[in-house]
């Protein structure tokens, strides 16, 4: 028996505001009513959802499920991850089985499959599926949820009709952040709010989770604290090393308050992007010159050269421009 003194566990902020109808999922308003139709009509095609992570493809299609079967949701979804071993065998042995299940369903409902991360599913498991869709299509309906749609095989995506999500809005980020911070009752200043939206690019899982972190080991949500949780330079100080009157006073900003704390030729170049984006102080010619050369780096940087000279280089590039 637990003692009654233990404080109870609590989910994860993630889980624990995770909308459980479609009417509450965030963005994306006109893929959403499609689904919404869908639940009302009760007759789900096979789907591929595609989109960046943490914007609610998944989510989307659980509400769905849930909207669409009722009670029978238990007994009548199959819910398979990238965690869960995805080869040719758990099409032939699982999937299989569940289409093959007999479920007491309501007239007109179908048994889903939801195959979350499906772009990393082997060739050879798409292939396979492709033949149980066919056969199981009168008792089975299949949900793919995958970053990239590409990577599903052209067979399974001429059986599917095909949703794309966009990225988040910063407006809409804020606003379901200021729900949940109302429900917990969080200090917090304007300035760590925009440090969560900067960071999270749109990502609500990941907005939601920083905003956990930042309590739980701060208390109050500020740009600081935000962005010493996780991990990131701070744009102040990215903008300063941009915008240093001399090419001198970059490289001091940068060996001693980015590169000297240990920061990563990535976390740089991918941070100086986006402090470059909102530069607009600068004309827009002179801001694309700038980005094309943070792109350069950053690609030079992907390919394995992610030493200090290169960004040390990309500062002189900047400086030349600027001059």
């Amino acid at each position: 028996m637990l003692k009654t003194g233990l404080k109870k566990l609590e989910l994860p902020w993630v889980e624990k505001y995770r909308p459980h109808v479609l009417k509450d999922i965030v963005g994306n308003e006109e893929t959403i009513d499609r689904l919404k139709q869908i639940a009302i009509d009760g007759n789900m095609p096979n789907m591929i959802i595609s989109g960046l992570p943490g914007i609610g493809k998944t989510t989307s299609v659980l509400c769905l499920a849930h909207e669409l079967l009722g009670d029978s949701y238990s007994d009548a979804v199959l819910e398979l991850n990238a965690s869960d071993d995805r080869g040719i065998d758990v099409v032939r042995n699982q999937i299989k089985h569940f289409a093959q299940k007999k479920c007491s369903l309501p007239q007109g409902k179908h048994k889903i499959v939801i195959l979350d991360e499906a772009d990393s599913m082997t060739a050879g498991a798409q292939q396979a599926l492709r033949r149980t869709m066919e056969l199981y299509s009168n008792t089975t309906r299949f949900a793919f949820a995958c970053n990239q749609s590409n990577k599903i095989i052209e067979p399974l995506q001429s059986r599917c009709a095909i949703l794309r999500y966009s990225k988040l809005s910063d407006e809409q980020v804020l606003k379901r952040l200021l729900e949940i911070i109302k429900a917990e009752n969080v200090q917090y200043t304007n300035d760590g709010l925009e440090a969560i939206i900067f960071t999270a690019e749109g990502d609500m899982r990941q907005a939601i989770n920083n905003l956990q972190s930042c309590v739980a080991g701060h208390t109050l949500v500020n740009g600081d604290n935000v962005f010493r949780i996780v991990d990131s330079p701070h744009p102040l100080v990215v903008k300063k090393m941009l915008m240093a009157t001399t090419l001198d006073q970059s490289i001091t900003h940068l060996r001693d308050d980015l590169w000297g704390k240990g920061y990563s030729a990535v976390d740089i170049v991918t941070t100086s992007f986006r402090v470059t984006k909102t530069l607009y102080e600068l004309k827009e010619p002179k801001r694309l010159e700038m980005i094309k050369e943070i792109g350069i780096t950053h690609m030079r940087i992907l390919e394995g050269v992610g030493t200090y000279l290169q960004l040390a280089s990309m500062l002189a590039k900047i400086h030349k421009l600027n001059s």
